[in-house]
C-alpha cells in the first residue's frame, strides 16, 4: 500500500491501481474478499460499491467467509449490493445514477459448462465479457477506466479481451501483470459447482485497463 502525502498529512491511500480518492465499482466479487482487501488498505470503504450476482442467501450457502466479509465492508462504510447482473447493471436501481472512476471485474467466467477450450464454452465467456463492456461504459466518469483481470495463456487468450472492448468503443490503456499478493486477503473463488468455495489456480494473468476511445489520446486522463 502507498500513501500520497501533502505537507505531512496523509491525503490518499493506494493499493496497486486503486486509491481511496476514486469511486470504485467492484463487479462479481464472489465472497467479497477483493472489495474487503481494498477497504482494509484504504482504512474505509466509503468510496466502494461492492457487488455480486448471488443473492445474500446464496452467499451464505456458497462461501464460508462471505457473510463476515460483507459485515466488515458495511461497517467500513462500503455499499454492498446483491443480485447484480453485469448484463443490465447500468439499469440497477442503486447504480443507474452512479458514475465511477474505476469499474473492476476480476476473472469473469460464465460457468463450468464443459472444457475451457471448447468453442461454445469460449463463446459463452466472450458474451459475458462483451456484456460487461457494453454496460460498464455507460457508468464511467470522465477519464474513468474499466479493469478486467484475466488469464493470458491458452485457451483464455482466445477470448480476445481487447477486441471485445473495442466493440464498445473502449481503448486499451495498459496491460499490467496481476499478482494476487498485491491484494492481501483476496481469495479468488470458483463461484459455481460443488467446488464454488475453492480457490482456482491463477497462473499467468493481467489486468487489462480500458477507457472510452475518445479519452484514449488525452494526456490528462490519469489522476
Amino acid at each position: 500500500m502507498a500513501v500520497t502525502w501533502n505537507d505531512g498529512a496523509a491525503l490518499t491511500k493506494w493499493l496497486k491501481h486503486y486509491s481511496s480518492a476514486q469511486d470504485i465499482l467492484i463487479v462479481g466479487d464472489g465472497d467479497f474478499s477483493f472489495s474487503l482487501a481494498l477497504a482494509t488498505a484504504f482504512g474505509s470503504g466509503a468510496n466502494l460499491v461492492a457487488t455480486s450476482l448471488d443473492s445474500y442467501a446464496d452467499l451464505n450457502i456458497k462461501y464460508s467467509d462471505a457473510t463476515s466479509n460483507v459485515t466488515k465492508l458495511e461497517a467500513m462504510g462500503a455499499t454492498v449490493l446483491h443480485g447484480v447482473d453485469v448484463k443490465d447493471m447500468n439499469l440497477h436501481a442503486n447504480l443507474q445514477l452512479r458514475w465511477f472512476d474505476r469499474i473492476v471485474f476480476n476473472f469473469p467466467h460464465a460457468g463450468f459448462n464443459g472444457r475451457e477450450d471448447k468453442v461454445d464454452v469460449i463463446q459463452s465467456h466472450k458474451e459475458l465479457v462483451r456484456s460487461i463492456f457494453a454496460t460498464a461504459r455507460h457508468m464511467l466518469r470522465r477519464h474513468g477506466e474499466i479493469h478486467v483481470t484475466h488469464k493470458t495463456k491458452h485457451p483464455y487468450s482466445m477470448w480476445g479481451i481487447e477486441q471485445l472492448a473495442s466493440q464498445s468503443s473502449l481503448a486499451m490503456v495498459e496491460q499490467a501483470a496481476f499478482q494476487i499478493q498485491d491484494y492481501p486477503g483476496y481469495n479468488q473463488k470458483r463461484g459455481s459447482s460443488w467446488r464454488c468455495d475453492q480457490d482456482f489456480a491463477i497462473g499467468d494473468c493481467c489486468t487489462f485497463k480500458f477507457c472510452l476511445e475518445w479519452w484514449a489520446s488525452d494526456d490528462d486522463r490519469f489522476f
